[in-house]
């Protein structure tokens, strides 16, 4: 079970993806240097750029993020909500039969940010909420801009 890393720019900083067993385990926000390109970190960083670009609104993607059963039922409600919309921590926590603050922390903990879309997810009536990205809230407020979203302030 061997990692293989891909370091890419992007204007929210430097990320690399993560490789495991033909999945994406990790997007961090760091600069490892030692990118070794597997066709599908490849695909991976083609897809970021074009995200970032504005021409890409789904990722198409295997990814394989490690956590608990009820992490992956938050992580997995979030690849649902579409590019350009969002959901409050409640309307996700109903639809899943949890708590707003269990998808809070599930969301704080996503090991595949930006593709694993939890910027999309915001505290009740539009406001920002939290972001657990290197950046905090400005890089969700980014992330959101660059989908058409506008936020109340």
């Amino acid at each position: 079970m061997t990692d293989i890393h891909l370091s890419l720019d992007s204007p929210v900083g430097p990320l690399t993806v993560t490789e495991q067993n033909g999945a994406l385990v990790s997007l961090e926000w760091n600069d490892r240097a030692d990118n070794e390109a597997s066709p599908l970190l490849a695909e991976a960083r083609r897809q970021l750029h074009a995200y970032f670009a504005g021409t890409l609104a789904t990722f198409d993607l295997p990814v394989a993020p490690a956590g608990t059963p009820h992490q992956q039922r938050v992580w997995q409600a979030m690849q649902k909500i579409s590019f350009g919309d969002y959901q409050s921590y409640g309307e996700l926590s109903a639809a899943i039969g949890s708590s707003p603050r269990a998808v809070g922390t599930a969301c704080g903990r996503n090991p595949i940010p930006i593709i694993i879309p939890c910027h999309r997810v915001l505290a009740a009536g539009g406001q920002i909420g939290g972001y657990s990205g290197n950046g905090g809230t400005t890089t969700k407020r980014y992330l959101l801009s660059l989908e058409g979203v506008e936020l109340k302030e």
